[in-house]
This record gives C-alpha cells, sequence and structure tokens, in this order.
C-alpha cells in the first residue's frame, strides 16, 4: 500500500508507539485520525498532525463504532488501522495467601486488550471493504498489538498473557477471514518500550529489565514500532502473523 493520500486511524494514538507511528505515516504524505481517552492529549496530538482527535474508551463498544465512523468520515475513507490500546494486572491465578485471581479483573483485561481490539478490527474492515481496490487488489492494512507476553508470561501476567495470545492467535484466521476483500491482517508483539509508565525509568532498571535481550540491551523505542508497522503497510506480502520487535528478549519467570 502505498502511504501518499492515504488515510489511516490511530487507536491510542495521543502516545507512545501509535503516535510514532501516525506520525511517520503523516510525514510520507498521509492523513490521520487519532482515537483516544477523553483525558489523553489526543486533541493536541491531532492538530500538530492536520488531523482529527475522536475521544473514545475502547471499552464501550457501541461508542467505539461511533468515533470510528465519525474518523472515517472526516477521513473521507481508510486505508490503515493501527491499534495499541490495552493495559494489564499484576495478579496471580492463586496468591501465596490463598487468594484467587478475582474473575472481574481477568475478564476486564480480556475485555480491554482482546474484545476491544476484535471490535475495533471488524468495525473498520467494514469500512475498509467499500473502498475501491489499488493495482494489486488491496483494500487496507490493519495492525494489532500484542506483547512477547504472550508467548513467555511473567509470575503475575496471567489475564496479559491469555488477552495478548488471543490477538495473536487471531491473526492468521481473521487475515484468512478478510483476504477475499483485499484486507490485510498483522500483529506486532512488543518486548519492554519506553512508552507509559517505563517511559522514565532509571537507566540501571532499565539494564536489569532487558539483561535477557540478545542485542539490544534495552527498551524499544516508539519510532521502532512505527517502523515495523510502516514496513508491513507497505509490503504485500505481510499478512496473518505476528511479529516480535523485542531484541531478541524472552521473559523469565519474573
Amino acid at each position: 500500500m502505498q502511504i501518499e493520500g492515504n488515510k489511516g486511524i490511530f487507536v491510542g494514538g495521543a502516545s507512545g508507539m501509535c503516535l510514532a507511528t501516525a506520525e511517520k505515516f503523516v510525514a510520507r504524505g498521509g492523513k490521520a485520525a487519532i482515537l483516544d481517552l477523553e483525558t489523553s492529549k489526543g486533541a493536541e496530538v491531532a492538530e500538530r498532525l492536520g488531523g482529527s482527535f475522536h475521544p473514545v474508551n475502547v471499552m464501550d463498544y457501541a461508542g467505539t463504532e461511533t468515533a470510528i465512523g465519525e474518523a472515517v468520515a472526516q477521513l473521507g475513507g481508510v486505508q490503515f488501522m493501527v491499534n495499541t490500546a490495552g493495559g494489564g494486572v499484576a495478579k496471580r491465578t492463586l496468591a501465596k495467601d490463598g487468594t484467587m485471581h478475582p474473575l472481574e479483573d481477568f475478564q476486564r483485561i480480556v475485555d480491554l486488550n482482546l474484545i476491544a481490539s476484535f471490535n475495533i478490527n471488524r468495525i473498520v474492515a467494514k469500512h475498509m471493504s467499500a473502498n475501491d481496490p489499488n493495482e494489486v487488489g488491496e483494500r487496507g492494512v490493519m495492525i494489532n498489538t500484542a506483547s512477547i507476553a504472550a508467548f513467555e508470561g511473567q509470575i503475575g501476567q496471567i489475564a496479559y498473557t491469555a488477552a495478548k495470545a488471543g490477538i495473536a492467535g487471531m491473526t492468521l484466521t481473521m487475515a484468512r477471514d478478510l483476504g477475499t476483500l483485499g484486507i490485510r491482517v498483522m500483529t506486532i508483539a512488543p518486548s519492554l518500550f519506553a512508552t507509559g509508565l517505563t517511559a522514565g525509568i532509571p537507566e540501571a532498571a532499565e539494564l536489569q529489565l532487558t539483561k535477557d535481550a540478545a542485542f539490544p540491551k534495552r527498551m524499544g523505542r516508539p519510532e521502532e514500532y512505527a517502523t515495523m508497522a510502516i514496513a508491513i503497510y507497505e509490503s504485500p506480502m505481510m499478512n496473518g502473523s505476528t511479529i516480535r520487535v523485542d531484541g531478541g528478549q524472552r521473559f523469565a519467570p519474573r
């Protein structure tokens, strides 16, 4: 897919990896709609990028459909979607004191990461299906965000691991579902990235957290996620897979 003149929706685009991807997309001639929480810096980011801001809580599934519809209408279409919205909770299946993992916490994390991602994809796919195909038959590209915790989750990450593994697991099936429409689906699984709460941790703590990486032994940078996302968008053969962007890191049990 070409970027020049095409339109992208960036869910979680007010900060971090999704913001970096929106910035690269716009710098190469694309147009962007930023979807994020009303309390985020989404309006400021959208103004800077010459795009639009659409406040949304991705766990409000009907509200998400409305926000995406408004974004597509304002953009005049959509060929690219990147979703990084998500989060976790630190709780064991059974704590040392015998306390069980609260079922409602597990369900909330699955809803936030997996169910919300599926909802976003099905809505965006509906809009992409109305696009005229390009010269190779493509109508759009959707990228979701898992985590290397999907493959080797640490102690206390049971809900997060299940949710992110679900995102990775649905990628090929969704790509197959949408292949006849010319819509590609990919997932990026980052390791620890310098975003949000981890952005300002001391260097010594960063080295400890990334000591098991092959190279580089540091946290990822948002622009490195963006580089992968843009490469996926531009390469028609990248479809139905989950790509680790992790410096060769494998999470230890703790």
